[in-house]
């Protein structure tokens, strides 16, 4: 094993373009040495969502000046690196096709190993880059386009005990802020307005709670949501504040309250593998939700597990957890050829069946 190792690490699978470079030396806690992250969302504001060709377009533009920012803000050189990490999927593919076409281009240049990494790995090994969790812990990644449980096991090894069957939480969140007029991205709007509101006024469902195992469903959270929404509209001629204000606490609480009691019952299978130091572990951008990590932290007290949530800054995409992540591959002699492809689906459990179907391109999740 090296002693140390110094990887820069680029993202680029959906609306932020990242670039990082993290340290670690072994014995000692890994070091992230930048974290550049270019936000796209004012060029998708007025769409309601992402555009992935605006996406992609913006990437390419800004790629490289992100790393020269990352490496000026490290004080290095490119030829002080170990290794070019490059998220290679899942995500929108013209952005993950533009930050691999930068990744292999700064390898041939240089002659530095390249390394292709999964983005929900990325966000799956984000507790040993802050907290150094040991294997095996449990993991929620809770994001905008998945959700999913997983026994993490290794860099390269993690077990799915459950996932959403449809609507991801944050694709959730973001169609509930759409149905009542507020701003994208939809997390952070929506638990500003539910900060002011009453979560057990409106009786809105909590999806398979009914039905054993930890799969998840938010679909019908949502229709559910419209047809609120729909009735307030119609009694008062439009949907009041405080109304809003409501249907975004209801809204949320139930998000929560299926999320800790899935929690409940993945611990109960991963405490079977009697982990040294029981740990769950919640990354991806809805882990930034003060109510959600609540309740799952209540859910770790029941259960003496550790609760860990990354920092607000790197629960969203960004390109530490891939250099991260790349760090890690190296470490166990992982190297990848020029012919890496930018993948638009890469499930991380690949022994398990497709949670949303397949196709030509692979599981989706």
């Amino acid at each position: 094993m090296t002693d140390s190792v110094t990887i820069l690490g680029l993202e680029s699978s959906c609306d932020d373009t990242g670039a990082a470079v993290v340290r670690h030396v072994a014995g000692h806690a890994p070091e992230i040495l930048s974290n550049v992250v270019a936000g796209q969302t004012e060029l998708h504001e007025a769409f309601g969502g992402v555009v992935p060709e605006i996406a992609a377009r913006a990437h390419t533009e800004k790629l490289d000046l992100c790393v020269e920012q990352a490496l000026a803000q490290a004080g290095l050189r490119l030829a002080d690196l170990d290794a070019i990490a490059v998220t290679a999927g899942p995500g929108l593919i013209g952005g993950v096709l533009a930050g691999v076409l930068c990744a292999k281009g700064l390898a041939a240049g240089t002659g530095l190993p390249l390394i292709g990494v999964n983005h929900l790995a990325g966000h799956a090994l984000t507790p040993r880059l802050t907290d150094q969790a040991a294997f095996p812990y449990l993991m929620l990644l809770v994001s905008g386009g998945h959700c999913q449980f997983l026994v993490a096991r290794g860099p390269d090894d993690f077990t799915r005990l459950g996932g959403t069957i449809d609507d991801a939480p944050g694709e959730a969140f973001d169609k509930a802020a759409k149905l009542l007029g507020l701003p994208q991205p939809g997390g952070p709007s929506v638990e500003r307005e539910a900060c002011v509101g009453n979560a057990k006024r409106f009786k809105l469902p909590r999806p398979l709670l009914d039905r054993p195992g930890c799969d998840m469903s938010f679909s019908g959270l949502k229709t559910a949501l419209l047809r609120e929404r729909d009735r307030q509209v119609a009694e008062h001629g439009g949907l009041r504040v405080p109304d809003r204000a409501d249907l975004c606490a209801g809204f949320q609480a139930a998000v929560t309250d299926v999320l800790a009691e899935k929690a409940r019952r993945a611990l109960r299978e991963y405490v079977t593998l009697a982990p040294s130091e029981p740990v769950l572990a919640v990354a991806g951008g809805v882990a930034a939700n003060q109510a959600i990590r609540g309740g799952l932290e209540t859910v770790c007290a029941e259960f003496d597990t550790r609760f860990l949530a990354p920092p607000i800054a790197l629960c969203t995409d960004n390109a530490a957890m891939i250099a991260w992540a790349g760090i890690e591959r190296f470490r166990t002699g992982h190297r990848d050829g020029f012919d890496l492809a930018a993948r638009p689906r890469w499930p991380l459990d690949r022994r398990a069946p497709a949670m949303l179907g397949s196709g030509k391109k692979g599981a989706k999740a």
